[in-house]
């Protein structure tokens, strides 16, 4: 077994899921691939294991499906090698929330949501129980900014900083680190499958997936809570939380503010 343990990364098979696959390898971490697409995750599985002689597993699951889940969720309750979960599967969406389609809205949710809560949560368990551990949640600057997406895909990233952030207030003193990751637009697969054109997106506005998973690894390293690649300033980033905390001695009073009384 690694000496760093073993790595669990979900939606591993493209995009940012394979960079940290290959991030996480060089480092020395055994691999757990969990993806739907296995002829990739073989493809990734041989060849990574070659280059980095480290130990790779795949696994085969669509998270959306509660079967294929849970058996994902088991590995990390009974699998002790385990060290790192890295919830990245997730999807995105094109449109207006009155002209989504629901059933899509829902494997969103399924997918982005409901999913990484269930492996955060398993993850959480045994890491605490073993007073180590790390758990990477991959969530959007979209959580920040909700008016540049659309509804659905911004409220699922804004559930994952939130659940994060508190996650952390509730195993950070177990010795268990916990992270979330925002990227911005990151050139992947996920705007094709959406149905978004990347490439009436901005150039400026693009990054490459290998310098985001980079700059994320860094702010690992530096033991982040929240991750923001391309914000130049992070006082920025402290300014914004000292703004939110300076709401917190009005956000609940025994009587409304008079603003509301006439």
């Amino acid at each position: 077994m690694s000496k760093q343990g073993k790595a669990l990364i979900t939606g591993a098979s493209s995009g940012i899921g394979a960079t940290y696959a290959e991030r996480l390898a060089l480092r020395g971490y055994d691999l757990l691939l969990v993806a739907r697409d296995l002829p990739r995750l073989q493809a990734m599985a041989e060849r990574l294991s070659a280059l980095h002689g480290v130990a790779v597993e795949v696994l085969k699951a669509d998270l959306t499906d509660k079967t294929d889940l849970l058996a994902v969720e088991q590995k990390l309750r009974d699998d002790g090698a385990i060290s790192l979960l890295v919830n990245n599967a997730g999807v995105a969406s094109n449109g207006t929330l009155a002209e989504a389609d629901l059933e899509q809205a829902e494997r969103l949710i399924q997918l982005n949501v409901v999913a990484l809560t269930r492996l955060a949560s398993a993850a959480a368990a045994r890491f605490s129980a073993a007073g180590r551990g790390a758990i990477v949640n991959v969530a959007s600057v979209v959580a920040l900014a909700p008016e540049m997406f659309n509804a659905v895909y911004s409220a699922s990233k804004a559930y994952v900083l939130s659940l994060t952030q508190t996650l952390h207030g509730e195993i950070a003193a177990k010795g268990v680190q916990v992270q979330a990751v925002l990227p911005g637009v990151t050139r992947t697969e996920i705007w094709e499958r959406s149905g978004i054109d990347g490439s009436k997106l901005p150039p400026e506005m693009i990054m490459e997936v290998g310098e985001m998973v980079d700059a994320a690894l860094a702010g690992f390293d530096q033991s982040e809570l929240i991750t923001i690649p391309s914000l130049p300033d992070a006082a920025d980033w402290q300014a914004f939380v000292a703004a939110r905390a300076a709401l917190g001695p009005n956000l609940s009073r025994n009587q409304a503010a008079p603003r509301y009384k006439r």
